[in-house]
């Protein structure tokens, strides 16, 4: 690699804090720095904050005294990202449109617009870290409930061998101390929730713009129908909000929660208690792989690794087995709680994140419902 002053360095400057001070420390660090902005997603309905994001990146830009470049990539992000979103929403699934945009749009699209602009490298401000030799490979953050490692494993590894993570050595309250320190005039700026550019929204009414309502009876373990939901695409397995029978009570008094969906009989099929049995599975299958180096040499007679479903969970050790095809069982030591198809299974080494998948299937850890076995995401 170049020496820092003689390094082009184009950050995707967000508005937010973290690519702010991203940007700071890599002007300390004696590189030279630009940023991009990126916008990705375009509406007039009050939720998507594209133009204050934009105007508080030229703030930031001029507080750092660095060239600002803007790019509009909403198409390749509704091409790439968000139809590929719907179509999995549709099917009944549970995706995560994060890991897509980073692997398609922040460590693609980007990646190339910045290489014409004349970038040698680039960095984000993502909780995470990057070892480039002596060879390549991507790490935990040191502040565990912000590492971004989940929504990262699916990025190129040519695109993560040009990257910077300038953050990934420090913690979200450092961060925010040195963007106060520096007079950032966004040193305050709330995080950013939501889907990933869309932003924070009543995501149900969002995808009825985008998915038909198809009504359909919720129905018991015994089979006994509590209520309607509004259509299978709107839920998700473990959710509790949002069902409308709060007070459809069984033998007790404790909350329901989404087990599984019936396709075949429009169902949504429901429990109750937040550590009921059904909810748990102990084993999944997954697909579409994408390991950042070479699949680990002892796939084929059973890898002991950790793995992660979730963003900020804890990992937890499993055995991980090729089928023979590009896809992978995974036997987990510890049962998990509602693996939905469609999320993505991410697996490490130590503080290392070696790549994964995406969940086709679960098997159950308990006991099923008799309806579930028919259910998507509840494989006996």
């Amino acid at each position: 690699m170049k020496r820092p002053g003689a390094t082009r360095v184009i950050v995707a400057l967000s508005g937010g804090v973290d690519s702010a001070v991203a940007a700071l420390l890599l002007l300390k660090a004696g590189y030279r720095v630009e940023a991009l902005h990126m916008t990705n997603w375009e509406t007039g309905d009050g939720y998507c904050c594209a133009g204050q994001d934009l105007a508080d990146a030229r703030r930031i830009c001029t507080d750092l005294d660095i060239p600002l470049h803007h790019s509009n990539f909403s198409r390749q992000y509704r091409d790439e990202v968000f139809a590929g979103f719907l179509t999995a929403v549709r099917a009944g699934h549970t995706p995560n449109p994060d890991v897509d945009c980073n692997r398609h749009i922040k460590f693609g699209v980007f990646l190339n617009h910045a290489r014409r602009l004349g970038a040698d490298m680039i960095a984000t401000g993502h909780y995470a870290r990057v070892e480039h030799a002596p060879r390549l490979r991507l790490l935990r953050a040191a502040d565990a409930d912000k590492d971004q490692t989940y929504f990262l494993h699916a990025v190129e590894p040519s695109a993560l061998a040009v990257s910077l993570f300038p953050l990934g050595d420090l913690h979200k309250s450092e961060v925010r101390t040195l963007a106060r320190e520096h007079g950032l005039s966004n040193h305050d700026k709330p995080d950013s929730t939501g889907i990933c550019f869309i932003g924070e929204r009543p995501f149900r009414q969002f995808l009825q713009h985008y998915v038909p309502q198809m009504p359909g009876p919720i129905l018991n373990a015994g089979g006994a129908v509590l209520g309607t939901h509004e259509g299978l695409p709107f839920y998700t397995l473990g959710q509790r909000e949002g069902l409308g029978i709060g007070g459809k009570q069984g033998a007790d008094d404790a909350p329901w929660f989404v087990a599984g969906k019936d396709p075949r009989r429009n169902a949504l099929l429901v429990v109750q208690g937040h550590d009921n049995p059904t909810l748990f599975r102990n084993w999944i299958r997954a697909g579409h792989l994408r390991w950042l180096s070479e699949p680990p040499a002892d796939l084929g007679s059973g890898a002991r690794l950790e793995a992660r479903i979730r963003h900020r969970q804890a990992t937890t050790p499993c055995m991980v087995s090729s089928s023979g095809r590009d896809e992978i069982e995974v036997q987990f030591m510890a049962p998990q709680r509602c693996p939905a198809p469609g999320q993505f299974v991410v697996f490490y080494d130590g503080a290392e994140c070696l790549g994964g998948g995406s969940i086709l299937e679960s098997g159950l850890a308990g006991a099923a419902m008799p309806p579930a076995r028919e259910a998507l995401g509840h494989s006996a």
